[in-house]
């Protein structure tokens, strides 16, 4: 996992890569642990997360360890080009960041669950970086698919930050931002579980240590 940019900066609209209009492979039909469908549409009650939290594989298993949680994607989103390439991604050229798409079960895993798993695995302090990782293809962001969950997000967000600044931790950096005109390109299919295929495989996931102060406990069923 790594940025061809010394200095990441994002590109602008006008600058970033063009892309392509169709996908240039098949995603797999089902997720290799959890034994659901990777593309949707998907059943009727289940709601969708989009987090990046740094380097995709290893974030992707945070959440297919969760119970309540149906599939999950790993992909690229808040950029500018058209179902892009990893390599494209990393060369700091499209926008990006890598993100994992998460489809659940609100009756048996809440949103402000799924938010404090996100803030507790990795540093939103970082920028442009998670770690040595560094590019801005591993910034931290949330994409939100409705106003309830961009309010909870937001809420979610300042409230972490009083307990990373009570802990001499910086400026929080994630965008929270609706998912409407963010599309969510998926990742290559050698992305996908990568970890659950490769179990010795790199993960640079790490948090901060401090416990995010929201979420409650999934239900029963």
């Amino acid at each position: 996992m790594f940025s061809y940019r010394r200095t990441p900066e994002l590109p602008t609209r006008e600058e970033a890569l063009k892309g392509r209009a169709e996908a240039q492979f098949s995603l797999p039909e089902r997720h290799t642990v959890l034994g659901n469908p990777l593309a949707g549409p998907y059943p009727e009650g289940l709601e969708v997360a989009d987090f990046g939290l740094g380097c995709f594989w290893g974030a992707e298993r945070k959440f297919w360890q969760t119970p309540g949680v149906w599939t999950t994607l790993a992909g690229y989103q808040g950029g500018y080009t058209q179902n892009p390439s990893y390599d494209e991604v990393c060369s700091g050229q499209t926008g990006h960041t890598e993100v994992v798409r998460v489809v659940f079960d609100p009756s048996r895993v809440s949103y402000e669950s799924l938010l404090k798993l996100f803030w507790e695995s990795h540093d939103p302090t970082q920028g442009f970086r998670q770690g040595n990782d560094v590019g801005t293809q591993y910034r931290s962001a949330v994409y939100t698919h409705s106003p309830a969950h961009q309010k909870t997000a937001e809420a979610s967000r300042d409230a972490y930050q009083r307990v990373l600044t009570a802990s001499g931790y910086g400026t929080i950096t994630t965008a929270v931002l609706p998912a409407t005109d963010r599309p969510f390109w998926p990742a290559e299919p050698y992305h996908q579980q990568y970890l659950d295929r490769n179990i010795n495989g790199y993960c640079g996931i790490g948090g901060t240590g401090v416990s995010c102060p929201i979420g409650v406990a999934p239900a029963d069923g």
